[in-house]
């Protein structure tokens, strides 16, 4: 089962250890999915903040 989040700051500490991150832009929200070794996390934001976030990661971006 899936873990939403809803601090960026949360999300930016998880993404530092995650295999990759999954990105699924809607037409007003994008979904930002990071895949942990065991546990996937959510992350729903708007577009401009969704670019600075994925520019500041390290693991792998696959865009679905």
């Amino acid at each position: 089962m899936p873990r939403e989040l809803f601090d960026e700051g949360k999300f930016m500490e998880i993404s530092e250890y995650a295999i990759h991150c999954r990105v699924k832009r809607l037409k007003t929200v994008v979904k930002l999915k990071l895949r942990t070794k065991k546990i996937l996390y959510t992350f729903k934001t708007d577009p401009a903040t969704a670019e600075r976030l994925l520019r500041n990661i390290s693991c792998d971006v696959i865009e679905l």
